[in-house]
């Protein structure tokens, strides 16, 4: 249960003492280790905060902690990874700053000694402090409804609506990728162009209009017989324990109105209103009391995830550093009629971020804090400069792994390479081999693909 207004109700008393601070994190995953840590490196030694971080599941690691059973539908499975998932993005340019890759997250749980914060397999809390939710946005399959499907689903006991087969649009290209080498057929749907073509012998069809008993309609008038149908239709933006302790209201048609109570809402892709997708803008709470870590999409969400939880956990425990809801809200609406102008609704574009790998974004967050104060004025932006190199050499580091794993030569190029500069020094050099082959080779793409 969640009650954040009696915890920010008005007291008639007068503290003796300094008011001890209480945080709880929800989620164990990259977004909840960063708050944890950042939470436990910025409390004062001398009123230290009580601090809890609350995870359903066994462990820390969130849809990266794989699930040990297969869930019966429609049971939702614990995490979205599937056998061989292949990352759309190099797994260095995805790390916490400082910290690279390994069996990662229990790992950096370890190494900054955190773990004792934890309270692991809980479902059920009563809160009443500061709050940081921290549980993702790959939980709840977003599953479309056509006409027809019914009656193909039961026409074949195989044919089993199982929200398993629910995907985001990236492990929908690698997914299709991986069943092309074993399907005789597999067509790729989609209403509109993917952002990189996945390999092997696909058929791309439109958008699907309808099912009938037997077979599948498509926009453009033509069908196929297919046995299994894997969704790539992405996931929902739900909170059930928010909504239960009335925080939230989850309405798919919702827009900001005058009229909305002071309540947050959720269309399923878009949680507002939010000051920089971090921090509610609920006129029922204070602006310190609730703040969202992990929404933003198209990011490399370690790096994303760390900056949020410092700009969520500075504004939090220091109100001076916002100015107030109003203003806040004000910028909110620039914010989206900034969207607007871009072509696009705000409210349909959700979290996701325009700009490649949300770099700007990071960096507006950290440039923020260093005008306040809240962290060292050294010069230099938050995003260092190998990150950034990373999304525009993507798609031929892609490419260039795709064939190293073809010749087996994996581990000759991974020799020795731990730190982060060893590696930002390895995706050089796979770019520079890859480019110069292609051009051995007379390969000239059209253009580079998107990372994101």
């Amino acid at each position: 249960m969640v009650n954040l207004q009696a915890a920010f109700a008005p007291s008639s008393s007068t503290p003796s003492a300094p008011i001890r601070k209480s945080f709880a994190v929800v989620g164990g995953g990259s977004s909840g280790l960063a708050a944890l840590r950042v939470l436990l490196e910025l409390q004062v030694a001398s009123n230290p905060w009580d601090v809890v971080l609350l995870e359903q599941r066994r462990d820390v690691g969130g849809v990266w902690l794989p699930d040990n059973h297969k869930p019966d539908p429609p049971s939702i499975p614990e995490t979205p990874l599937y056998p061989l998932l292949h990352t759309n993005t190099p797994v260095p340019s995805m790390t916490y700053p400082g910290f690279h890759i390994r069996p990662y997250h229990r790992r950096y749980a370890d190494h900054f000694n955190i773990t004792p914060w934890i309270q692991f397999n809980r479902r059920h809390w009563d809160l009443n402090g500061h709050l940081i939710v921290a549980t993702g946005n790959n939980h709840y399959p977003h599953i479309p409804v056509w006409k027809g499907q019914d009656a193909w689903l039961a026409k074949d006991a195989q044919r089993q609506s199982n929200p398993e087969n629910t995907r985001t649009k990236p492990e929908r290209l690698d997914i299709v990728t991986q069943v092309s080498l074993h399907a005789a057929k597999t067509y790729l749907s989609s209403r509109s162009p993917v952002s990189w073509e996945p390999e092997g012998p696909i058929t791309y069809k439109g958008d699907i209009a309808n099912f009938t008993e037997n077979v599948i309609w498509f926009s453009d008038g033509t069908f196929v017989d297919a046995d299994v149908v894997i969704l790539g239709t992405g996931y929902e933006n739900l909170f059930p324990f928010l909504e239960a302790g009335g925080i939230i209201r989850t309405d798919p048609s919702a827009r900001r109105a005058s009229d909305d109570n002071g309540i947050l809402q959720t269309n399923t892709r878009y949680v507002f209103p939010l000051h920089e997708h971090i921090v509610s803008l609920s006129s029922r709470l204070p602006v310190t009391a609730l703040a969202f870590i992990g929404l933003p999409v198209f990011v490399a969400n370690c790096p994303s995830d760390r900056i949020q939880a410092l700009y969520a956990v500075h504004t939090m425990s220091n109100s001076s550093l916002l100015p107030s809801r109003e203003v806040l809200l004000t910028q909110l609406d620039a914010r989206e009629n900034w969207i607007r102008a871009q072509g696009e609704d705000p409210y349909r574009l959700g979290h996701r971020q325009l700009m490649p790998g949300g770099h700007d974004y990071q960096d507006g967050l950290w440039r923020h804090l260093q005008r306040h104060g809240a962290v060292p004025d050294d010069g230099a932006p938050y995003v260092e400069a190998w990150r950034r190199h990373t999304v525009s050499i993507g798609a031929v580091l892609k490419r260039g792994w795709t064939r190293i794993e073809r010749l087996g030569t994996q581990q000759e190029w991974l020799a020795g390479v731990e730190t982060e500069e060893e590696w930002a020094d390895l995706q050089d050099r796979i770019a520079r081999w890859q480019t110069e082959w292609e051009e051995e080779q007379g390969i000239f793409l059209r253009k580079e693909q998107s990372l994101f």
